[in-house]
């Protein structure tokens, strides 16, 4: 089956449009980001165009690449302060303390939930969450093989599944990869590698989560085959599938970050 990421998104969004009429103010998001390559202009694209679509204020910041650690905290900080909630929008080119940077972004103001002390899921993983929900998959004691070990994908994809009971394994493109995903039930893709995956590295009924995105002929492509659709039980394309959720799941946090701290404040 594959899944229909457009048709998740646009109920997530209308359930954040009411969520926002209910707070009674609009909300702005505070986008952090330097040197954009293809892929990075895309999806800050489609962030603004959701954003506007709910009525939410996008507050971007660009960043030169020679931009120090430091300094990309201090704009970090100015951004929480401007804003309802902040991204850093990653990769994130450059000599900067990617991790550090995260670090920075306080909890309340932490939409992507890649910080140390983040409340909530970040929207990649709560993407994944809602639709293998949705699609009646549970990951507890399925082998599953993510391929990759970014901040953005890999790495809090391995650490979920491992927190609701799959056994994980993380490779690299340069490990035998087609040995660990050949014996995989899920396979999680966020190594930006276009067509990594193909059909004689899977098994039938296999589950494929490509969170893997990178520029291939002037579009988007995922890390897997399009082929492997036709062997897997449940395949998220690249665009339409885990991407469209994972922006609707942005607007989710941040106004879940707004109720919080009305709350807070009364």
């Amino acid at each position: 089956m594959i899944v229909d990421g457009k048709k998740i998104a646009a109920d997530i969004l209308r359930e954040v449009g009411s969520g926002i009429t209910a707070l009674g103010r609009p909300l702005k998001l505070g986008v952090l980001f330097v040197a954009p390559d293809f892929a990075t202009q895309k999806f800050i694209a489609i962030k603004e165009k959701r954003a506007s679509e709910l009525g939410v204020e996008v507050v971007k910041r660009e960043l030169s690449a020679e931009v120090t650690t430091e300094e990309a905290i201090a704009a970090a900080h100015e951004l929480c302060l401007e804003t309802d909630g902040v991204i850093v929008q990653l990769p994130f080119s450059g000599s900067v303390g990617v991790q550090a940077l995260l670090a920075a972004i306080p909890p309340s103001k932490d939409v992507d939930g890649l910080g140390s002390e983040r409340i909530m899921l970040s929207p990649v993983i709560a993407a994944f969450e809602i639709i293998l929900l949705e699609n009646g998959v549970d990951p507890k004691g399925k082998t599953a093989v993510v391929v990759g070990q970014g901040n953005l994908v890999g790495k809090p994809a391995a650490s979920w599944l491992a927190s609701v009971g799959a056994a994980v394994v993380v490779v690299e493109e340069g490990d035998d990869v087609e040995a660990q995903t050949k014996e995989a039930d899920i396979v999680v893709l966020g190594a930006g590698h276009p067509g990594l995956l193909t059909p004689k590295m899977v098994k039938e009924g296999v589950v494929v989560l490509d969170a893997g995105t990178s520029e291939s002929s002037g579009k988007l492509a995922g890390d897997a085959d399009p082929a492997v659709a036709d062997k897997a039980s449940l395949f998220t394309p690249v665009p339409g599938g885990i991407g469209p959720v994972a922006v609707a799941m942005i607007f989710r946090n941040l106004l879940l970050l707004a109720q919080k701290a009305k709350a807070g404040s009364q």
